[in-house]
């Protein structure tokens, strides 16, 4: 089991090329493993991605708007995690606000590449063998998108599902909280922590594979893996019971219309803000509000036929992303493939293992019922099995 100080070896190997974390305390963290309580992570030392309140570390959120602010207390999540023994290392990376400015972090598997966002740095930090678990949130693609390009295990809980409190929010319909680990079996340990949920053996299962063909173009390799996945899993194609395109726009606008009202107050400093966040929350200015509460109608009614649908299958398969990391550090990639799940609430699975022909991570996606994650969890650890 991976120690606070051997998670320091390990740091202060990969760190001058990752550029994974914001903050590490090194100080406080040695100083907790002494003193955690026993439990069922006792002694684990996990990243806390920097929108989320680590009680006497700063939360700045990749943003000089918030340089230097100390959180008063432990978010939720960090709460629950102490009370299982483990313990924070630090803050990670994070984009500005959670959105699409990228930050420093490079891709562990190939530094060239983008590891995503916006949980960039934790995806990184458990992908570089610094911590085995590290804490995300979605409210796009933020955690399933960069657990797929760094090759890790991802869990975005059902939105409502995990509390957001002591989290800077993006938009309250869509923010989920969300945990990275290196494999499944991990992540459902930290869960299992987290709220009792347990893993299921499923001796017999349904899947259904959705291809995502319809919202970007898939890399070949994408495709590849997930067919062959399919094949072990037994998947059925899933039948055309929503439409997937109408569900991303339903998504961009919710985001849009309500990021413009959670930073209303930052929005008064655009010079403070990168272009990608001023035209966000441009656009939801100018967004009507019957346009938003006609995008809000969208997602209730498709959820309930999603739903009624989860209750008759375990999981649908797709691919996380629409191909590996893309080259370069500029942008952090295309979050559509988790738009439609994202608005429905969904909780989601991102299995990892597979690789492109030039050694980059591929990860597929699991998306299932939100009062059936330990089935969920069950039919990923299938899935990462069926990988191997």
């Amino acid at each position: 089991m991976t120690t606070v100080e051997d998670a320091l070896v390990r740091l202060e190997q990969t760190e001058p090329e990752i550029r994974a974390w914001v903050r590490v305390d090194a100080d406080g963290a040695s100083a907790a493993a002494r003193q955690v309580a026993d439990g069922p992570l006792h002694g684990l030392p996990f990243g806390v991605k920097d929108i989320i309140d680590v009680a006497g570390l700063p939360t700045e959120c990749g943003s000089v708007l918030r340089r230097g602010r100390v959180a008063e207390g432990d978010a939720w999540l960090v709460d629950r995690l102490r009370q299982a023994g483990a313990v924070p290392l630090g803050k990670t990376v994070t984009t500005e606000f959670a959105y699409f400015q990228p930050g420093p972090t490079r891709n562990p598997h190939n530094p060239a590449h983008t590891p995503g966002g916006s949980s960039s740095g934790s995806a990184a930090a458990v992908a570089a063998g610094v911590v085995p678990l590290a804490l995300g949130s979605q409210t796009a693609g933020s955690l399933t998108r960069p657990a797929s390009y760094c090759g890790v295990a991802g869990y975005v809980a059902p939105v409502g599902a995990w509390s957001t409190q002591g989290f800077t929010g993006l938009s309250p319909s869509l923010d989920a909280p969300g945990l990275l680990a290196a494999r499944v079996a991990d992540l459902a340990a930290a869960i299992e922590a987290v709220d009792g949920t347990t893993a299921e053996d499923p001796r017999s299962m349904r899947v259904l594979v959705w291809r995502g063909t319809e919202l970007a173009d898939i890399d070949p390799a994408m495709l590849d893996v997930l067919e062959r996945t399919a094949r072990a899993l037994g998947a059925d194609a899933l039948d055309p019971v929503l439409s997937t395109p109408e569900l991303a726009d339903a998504h961009a606008v919710v985001m849009a219309y309500e990021a413009a009202r959670t930073l209303a107050a930052e929005a008064r400093h655009p010079e403070s803000l990168s272009s990608h966040l001023n035209n966000l929350l441009e656009r939801g200015r100018k967004t009507p509000e019957d346009e938003y509460r006609a995008a809000l109608i969208t997602a209730r009614t498709a959820r309930a036929a999603v739903l009624k649908l989860l209750t008759r299958v375990d999981a649908i398969l797709g691919p996380a992303a629409p191909g590996p990391a893309p080259h370069g550090l500029d942008a952090t990639g295309n979050p559509v493939l988790s738009r439609p799940w994202q608005l429905l609430g969904l909780p989601v699975v991102t299995v990892p293992g597979h690789r492109d022909p030039h050694g980059m991570p591929l990860g597929l996606q699991l998306v299932g019922h939100p009062d059936r994650v330990g089935r969920l969890l069950g039919v990923a650890r299938r899935a990462e099995e069926a990988i191997q």
